[in-house]
């Protein structure tokens, strides 16, 4: 069921969902989520059951802004170091994730057995919305990955959602993601931050907030907790993923014939340079130049591709850029599966 997300009765009725234990397609500023309530296992596990994710996978808890920002945080979060604080003060409500400490007892299955959890304040006023209405309801936390099957391309509007679970599940329409790509994923478990997903804030802007430099994994001895969306293979279309630099392309798509295994061939392609083909199989899209469009659209472009009924997807490889660091993460693993 499809519901209008600037409704109020509609979001008081998605509150109600959460609270009563049922599943929610909910829109965030970077992505759609499939939503339950953090703190019931039997909601959470609704979450891993309709993504066929497995459940040692944890997901990111979703908060109220304002005053419901400092409970919710207290209430999931045995400890909050200084920088992690700081990183709160610049980017919540926003596109950050923070994996703090645990505390006992509190969202074992949404964090997916470890001893610590995802946080993360949507800026998003449908989602703000509803989280103060299900924290009402006494809903301290939300957990949302990605409302589509695991490691599949993640949907950035309601229909999307649609697509992938159906009529039965409550969906609210919030309109197209306007960031289309997930939150940064920074650990502030080990003493000093380390970036374990890119997204659109950079790392310049990471090491500003908090104001000490972002450490690799292979600097602290501690291993990396388990953080959404950070295997190798994640985000993939049900076509193959291929990406090349733009000679390439073009040197691929003049030996292309009309025909691919014996069949007539169906490629899509996604680039920022202008191409040319002879095979009216294939289908052009072009890339945005500027990172933050391309992120918007990527998840979008993907899908697209797969509706066509492409059997490969050729990408253009993105500049070396750190403001292309989220989207090149992205299609990486989504050309690993």
């Amino acid at each position: 069921m499809l519901l209008d997300g600037r409704d109020s009765a509609a979001v008081q009725q998605a509150a109600q969902a959460l609270a009563d234990g049922a599943l929610l397609g909910l829109p965030t500023e970077t992505v759609y989520g499939l939503a339950a309530d953090a703190s019931s296992d039997a909601a959470v596990a609704k979450i891993f059951q309709a993504k066929g994710r497995p459940s040692d996978h944890p997901l990111i808890v979703h908060i109220a802004p304002g005053a419901g920002q400092a409970a919710g945080v207290a209430h999931f979060a045995s400890q909050v170091p200084a920088f992690a604080q700081k990183l709160m003060d610049a980017f919540w409500p926003g596109p950050l994730t923070l994996i703090l400490p645990r505390r006992d007892g509190v969202g074992a299955a949404a964090a997916g057995g470890q001893d610590s959890i995802g946080l993360r304040c949507p800026s998003h006023p449908v989602a703000q919305a509803v989280f103060r209405a299900a924290a009402a309801l006494g809903v301290a936390g939300v957990a949302a990955p990605s409302a589509n099957k695991f490691g599949r391309v993640s949907p950035t509007t309601a229909a999307h959602v649609q697509a992938e679970f159906g009529d039965d599940l409550l969906v609210l329409d919030g309109g197209a993601c306007t960031v289309g790509i997930e939150s940064a994923i920074v650990d502030c478990t080990r003493g000093a931050p380390v970036l374990l997903r890119p997204g659109n804030i950079s790392r310049t802007q990471i090491e500003q907030a908090c104001g000490q430099p972002l450490r690799s994994k292979e600097e602290l001895a501690a291993p990396d907790p388990r953080a959404s969306g950070t295997l190798e293979a994640h985000y993939a279309p049900s076509a193959k993923v291929r990406l090349m630099g733009a000679k390439a392309l073009q040197t691929a798509l003049d030996l292309l014939g009309q025909a691919l295994d014996g069949k007539p061939a169906s490629i899509g392609i996604y680039a920022r340079s202008l191409l040319q083909s002879r095979s009216a199989q294939v289908v052009y899209r072009r890339m945005p130049d500027d990172a933050e469009a391309a992120a918007q659209e990527l998840f979008a472009a993907l899908r697209q591709f797969d509706t066509q009924g492409v059997r490969l997807i050729w990408i253009e490889t993105p500049p070396d850029g750190p403001d292309w660091e989220g989207v090149r993460d992205r299609l990486q693993r989504a050309s690993v599966a």
